[in-house]
C-alpha cells in the first residue's frame, strides 16, 4: 500500500459546500475520505454517492450501535452506497459486529471495523460508563478488538497509542484505522490519546484519519503532502 492510500481525510463540515470545495482542490492528491454522521445528516447520502463516482474512497463513520437487525440494515445500506468501510461500536457487543459482518457480505469491497474507545476518552471516563477495575484504557482497548476479531471484523478503530499492541494482538492482516493523529506542534483538539503520523503508521497503523490539519489548511494540497512525507521511514 502506498503512502497516499494510508492517509484519510476527515470531511469534518456542517455542510457539502465546504466538503465539495476540500475535495475538489485535493484533486487527485488524496483519494479516501471520511464522512461522519455531521456531515451525512447535513448533506445526505447523495454526497457518498458523488465522492464514489469521482473514483475516490468512502470511510462511513456511523459508530453504529443498535439492535442486530438495524445495524445490518445500516450496513448493507452503506454497501449499496459503494462505500469502503463502516463503522459499528464494540461496546455494543458480538451480536451487533456479527450482523454488519454477514450483512457486508453481498458487497466484496465493504470492510466492517469496530470502534474500540473513542480518542477522547480516558480511563476516568471509562469508570463514569461502569469500565472499572484496574483495567486501563489500552486494556479495554485490546479487549474490544479481541472481541471484534471473534465477531469477523476486518479491522478495529483505535488511537495512535493503541496501534503497537493491537497490531501485535491482532496480526498482519488486520485493519487498525487510527484517528486523533496531530502533527507536530499541532493542536491535540478533543482527543485525549493522540500521536504523530508517522508514530501511528509505525507502529502499525493501516490507516491514519487527518483532519483540520489539511481540511482546514490554507493550502490543503500542500498539507496533504507534508503529512504524506512525514510516513517515509
Amino acid at each position: 500500500m502506498d503512502r497516499n492510500s494510508q492517509i484519510i481525510v476527515a470531511l469534518d463540515f456542517d455542510n457539502r459546500r465546504a466538503a465539495d470545495e476540500v475535495v475538489d482542490r485535493l484533486g487527485e492528491e488524496c483519494r479516501f475520505y471520511k464522512v461522519g454522521i455531521e456531515l451525512l445528516t447535513a448533506a445526505g447520502p447523495d454526497l457518498i454517492g458523488h465522492l464514489v463516482a469521482k473514483g475516490k474512497e468512502v470511510f462511513l463513520d456511523l459508530k453504529l450501535f443498535e439492535i442486530p437487525n438495524s445495524v445490518a440494515g445500516a450496513v448493507r445500506a452503506a454497501g449499496a452506497l459503494g462505500v469502503s468501510m463502516v463503522t459499528v461500536h464494540s461496546m455494543g457487543g458480538t451480536a451487533i459486529m456479527s450482523a454488519a459482518v454477514e450483512a457486508a457480505r453481498d458487497f466484496p469491497r465493504l470492510r466492517v471495523l469496530a470502534l474500540t474507545v473513542v480518542t477522547s476518552m480516558t480511563r476516568s471516563d471509562l469508570a463514569d460508563v461502569g469500565v472499572t477495575g484496574s483495567a486501563s484504557t489500552e486494556e479495554q482497548v485490546l479487549r474490544l478488538a479481541r472481541l471484534a476479531e471473534g465477531a469477523g471484523c476486518h479491522g478495529v478503530i483505535a488511537s495512535p497509542q493503541e496501534a503497537g499492541p493491537l497490531r501485535r494482538a491482532l496480526g498482519a492482516g488486520t485493519l487498525i484505522v487510527t484517528p486523533g493523529v496531530v502533527l507536530p506542534g499541532e493542536s491535540h483538539g478533543e482527543h485525549a490519546r493522540t500521536g504523530t503520523p508517522r508514530a501511528a503508521i509505525a507502529a502499525g497503523a493501516s490507516h491514519i484519519v487527518v483532519g483540520r490539519a489539511v481540511s482546514r489548511a490554507a493550502d490543503p494540497v500542500a498539507a496533504f503532502r507534508l503529512v504524506s512525507a512525514s510516513l517515509e521511514p
